[in-house]
């Protein structure tokens, strides 16, 4: 039982907590065992403690026993939380050689913090590229982050720690941040499920260096897990000044309800994106995932929005070295030298954008926002493909050769980041050499609920496969 319960979803986890058929310490206790057996291979931790994860999952044990007062229903369930997000009492290094090994480390973020208040037990943090500057993960820090399903491939990034934790039970859920795609892109090329919400949906802070950019999200191995998390996660913070009121949405209201009905656009290039940048076995997975989505009934039409004339790449391109132009500027030349030379390329470029550049993008970007709205007025929700391509090598900043200073190769993903929508991505196939898919589903502002209904009702007729890795202990 105890090495099952690291690969067990947590909803299905807490119900052994309940029946007191397991336990928060054994929890911990087989997501070390999968720690010590994989991480060496994977690494995916920049931290770990497992003495502290033991004090919290004793206290969560005590609280499920019977007359126990327990703080959610994710209490004593482990976590891994990325090392973008500050955590009290673990260090949050940005994956970069330029920040302060010695913190200090006194505050939790919003999402630590609610995590935390939820009871969830935090194993550690998973690795990152430094600042998130790139949709891979590696670093002067930490070295390369491999992917469960092949070594030698990415994992996707900058959340590629996480993904590849919880893909093998390296903890039953996963915190992850997305600026471009940073939470979609690893999900897909491992083969889980990730959200990123809308805007402010979830409490963001500190700052991210991407400013409006940025968004925090669950990565899992079940839609329910998200919409879970999504419970505790989603709860305002003062200290995001675009954060919402507390509306008290349940994302699992109205969770089995399917998709019957609903209005859904397919778009295989979302308007802009090159049929030949789309790998074929992509392009063939996604179009049987749309089909899928009518047989459950949805209406669904194959339509793309007019962008008229503008490409999201170069808006995004243009928020995205700007803003690390700023972050690099903030270190002295003594710690710019310990930085990764393509964040300091990223950065030149940036510096040198101009401010005409820089205001036109911001003004590009309200446009798009502008038309995106009005398309899914037309819609309930819109079906894409996560990534053009699925997990290519290791130590590689960027598909097709680049060097990861132009992240236009993840155009579907940063598209939304642009317009705050939520978006998540589903595995929906594997490609010729057995990599997973993803299948991108968008809806409109606040509408993240539906999202993750719509992913269960795929889900449950398409569900999420465990890398071969996972089963070898």
């Amino acid at each position: 039982m105890t090495a099952d319960l690291a690969m067990m979803p947590a909803h299905e986890l807490v119900k052994l907590y309940k029946a007191r058929k397991a336990s928060p310490v054994e929890a911990v206790r087989a997501a070390f065992a999968r720690i010590d057996a994989f991480n060496g291979q994977l690494n995916a931790f920049q931290h770990l403690d497992p003495d502290a994860a033991l004090r919290q999952a004793r206290a969560s044990e005590k609280r499920w026993k019977k007359g126990g007062k327990r703080l959610s229903d994710l209490d004593g369930v482990p976590i891994t939380i990325k090392d973008m997000v500050l955590t009290k009492g673990m260090p949050t290094r940005m994956g970069s050689l330029a920040t302060d090994p010695d913190g200090p480390w006194n505050v939790d973020s919003p999402v630590a913090q609610n995590l935390r208040g939820a009871g969830t037990v935090l194993l550690g943090k998973t690795t990152s590229p430094e600042y998130g500057w790139k949709g891979v993960t590696d670093s002067g820090l930490y070295g390369a982050t491999h992917n469960p399903w092949k070594l030698g491939r990415t994992p996707g990034g900058s959340s590629g720690g996480g993904v590849a934790a919880e893909a093998v039970g390296m903890g039953n859920l996963a915190v992850g941040t997305d600026g471009a795609g940073s939470v979609r892109i690893p999900c897909s090329f491992t083969g889980l499920f990730g959200l990123k919400p809308t805007q402010a949906r979830v409490p963001l802070w500190p700052p991210s260096a991407q400013g409006t950019l940025s968004h925090v999200g669950p990565m899992t191995r079940t839609v329910r897990d998200a919409a879970m998390m999504m419970n505790v996660m989603a709860r305002p913070d003062s200290r995001d000044i675009y954060g919402r009121p507390d509306d008290a949405e349940d994302y699992l209201k109205g969770f089995e309800k399917g998709v019957k009905g609903l209005r859904i656009a397919y778009s295989p290039g979302l308007g802009f994106v090159e049929r030949d940048r789309i790998d074929r076995d992509v392009a063939v997975a996604v179009d049987h995932a749309a089909k899928v989505f009518k047989t459950l009934g949805a209406k669904v039409v194959e339509d793309s929005p007019d962008l008229q004339g503008l490409d999201p790449r170069r808006i995004l391109n243009a928020h995205w070295q700007s803003n690390v132009a700023l972050l690099v500027k903030s270190y002295s030349p003594e710690k710019r030298a310990l930085m990764d030379p393509g964040l300091l390329k990223a950065a030149e470029v940036g510096a040198n954008l101009g401010q005409e550049a820089v205001v036109t993008a911001i003004h590009q970007r309200q446009t798009l926002g502008v038309i995106m709205n009005q398309f899914m007025a037309k819609y309930d929700l819109l079906l894409t493909p996560t990534m053009p391509m699925t997990a290519f090598a290791v130590n590689e900043n960027a598909a097709w050769g680049g060097d990861g200073v132009d992240i236009g190769w993840t155009p579907f993903t940063l598209t939304f980041n642009l317009t705050r929508q939520p978006a998540a991505t589903i595995p929906c196939g594997l490609d010729r050499e057995g990599l997973p898919i993803g299948l991108q589903i968008v809806a409109g502002h606040a509408r993240d609920a539906l999202v993750l209904r719509a992913a269960a009702a795929y889900e449950r007729v398409r569900p999420i496969p465990a890398p071969p890795m996972a089963h070898q202990i």
